[in-house]
């Protein structure tokens, strides 16, 4: 494998007057169309149809697992959980979850190779380990899990959530990389959100994985929470820094309390106003890179050997309902409530209440609520977002090339509107395509807004902001 070369990537320039003239609330496009486009018209055999048509490539597959319960409540948590300390909860969703496994599981080739494989939530340790054992030992019997030692096997850690042999044990089923959430180590900071983490818990949890020799190490860190300073976050930065991590994503936090009931407990007036907010992602971009982090995009940073950074130089990024990912050429089959599968030209969401999760597989049907498959001009419109968003540039032969029309001539409308995007020096538009400049690169979602083309049809939907 070669090492990416830092020299080659960009220098993010800060420029507040122009963040702030560009900064608007918007899709994060970890799809296109995004969730909001689906509708419950989407049926069980329209992904039956996509599975036929997906079986017919010999690509591997991506595995999401969905593991909805926590023992306690994260105040700024947005995600499908469920909260309870009462471990036997889990039973009645595990034994739904095997049965969508073995129907999931029937409609694929034996050869295709699970290459990549997440566990999320909620807290997937909330499961003990003879459950973790079980549920592993389901997929396996189901799916062809990959046993070379490239493959792609992450679970989402809380290390409040961990036994001293956790690790080891999930390191002995095949999970060979950790995402640790922190979202902050001051102690006043974690008091706000309902979420007590020593320090010294996260050093232990980080350096077990490290002995055990897991092969990546994320650490989640969140901006713009209740009673963080810039002064606080900077430390924070600082201490990740010196765990030295292969990966860090620092997410922005939009309080949305009115879709998100445990945000409501959160004290408003605590929350950091706009301006010091900016301070902590420039303090974030200056204190990370300096630190030998390359900004991958979208609030992530990774080290130069990293496989983001070098999936991102080699043109190979990808982006998914997981974030940054470099399994571009692999089939999502996500399972669980909630869970958001990517079948070939097609998306589809599985229930989102646990209860008629598991009673619809109770009856043995798919859980599959809602949907969309994609036109021409969608496939179109994905392939470009995803090329400005991932990589920052967009060849227009590539296009014309791919998908057989004129960029220039389809995309006038769109062209017009990076006017202002090019007067300000955020990108340039020549002959051959779109270059985003570093100091477009943090307002990359600003600009994919451009091409979204149901963004135009509807603006009552509110997403969180830019930055």
């Amino acid at each position: 494998m070669t090492t990416a070369s830092t020299s080659k990537w960009p220098t993010l320039k800060w420029d507040v007057d122009l963040i702030k003239r560009h900064d608007k609330s918007g899709p994060r496009y970890t799809s296109y169309p995004t969730a909001v486009q689906f509708h419950p018209n989407f049926s069980v055999s329209d992904y039956e149809q996509a599975r036929l048509n997906s079986d017919k490539q010999d690509q591997g597959l991506s595995v999401y697992i969905h593991i909805p319960f926590c023992a306690h409540v994260c105040y700024y948590c947005a995600c499908n959980k469920v909260i309870t300390k009462r471990r036997e909860k889990a039973e009645p969703y595990l034994e739904a979850l095997f049965k969508e496994i073995e129907i999931r599981a029937a409609g694929y080739d034996a050869t295709r190779t699970v290459d990549q494989l997440h566990f999320g939530g909620g807290t997937p340790t909330f499961l003990s380990n003879e459950q973790m054992t079980r549920l592993m030992f389901k997929l396996r019997e189901h799916f062809n899990l990959s046993q070379e030692d490239d493959r792609d096997f992450s679970i989402e850690i809380d290390p409040r959530e961990l036994q001293e042999d956790t690790l080891s044990h999930l390191s002995s089923l095949g999970f060979n990389r950790v995402s640790l959430g922190v979202q902050d180590v001051d102690p006043l900071v974690q008091q706000a959100v309902n979420r007590i983490q020593p320090l010294k818990m996260t050093t232990h949890t980080l350096q077990q994985a490290r002995d055990l020799g897991y092969k990546s190490i994320n650490i989640d860190l969140i901006y713009g929470l209740p009673k963080q300073t810039r002064t606080s976050f900077r430390k924070t930065l600082q201490h990740i820094i010196d765990l030295s991590p292969d990966r860090i994503s620092v997410f922005n936090y939009a309080h949305l309390p009115e879709r998100f009931k445990p945000q409501r407990r959160i004290n408003t007036q605590e929350l950091p106003n706009p301006e010091e907010k900016l301070t902590m992602l420039q303090d974030s971009i200056q204190m990370l890179t300096q630190a030998g982090y390359l900004y991958i995009g979208m609030d992530h940073f990774a080290k130069p050997q990293d496989s983001l950074a070098q999936a991102q130089i080699a043109g190979k990024l990808h982006r998914n309902f997981q974030g940054y990912t470099t399994h571009e050429d692999c089939d999502l089959v996500a399972l669980g409530v909630s869970s958001i599968s990517q079948i070939g030209n097609t998306f589809m969401q599985n229930a989102v209440d646990i209860e008629d999760y598991q009673q619809s597989l109770a009856n043995n049907k798919l859980p599959i609520r809602k949907g969309v498959a994609l036109t021409q001009e969608d496939k179109l419109r994905q392939a470009v977002i995803k090329q400005l968003i991932c990589h920052f540039n967009l060849n227009f032969d590539w296009v014309q090339q791919t998908f057989g029309i004129n960029p220039q001539e389809h995309f006038a409308e769109e062209l017009m509107a990076l006017s202002s995007f090019k007067k300000d020096g955020l990108l340039s538009v020549t002959e051959d395509g779109i270059q985003v400049h570093d100091k477009g690169i943090l307002l990359i979602r600003s600009i994919c807004m451009v091409f979204d083309e149901y963004l135009k049809q509807s603006q009552t939907i509110r997403f969180s902001k830019v930055i």
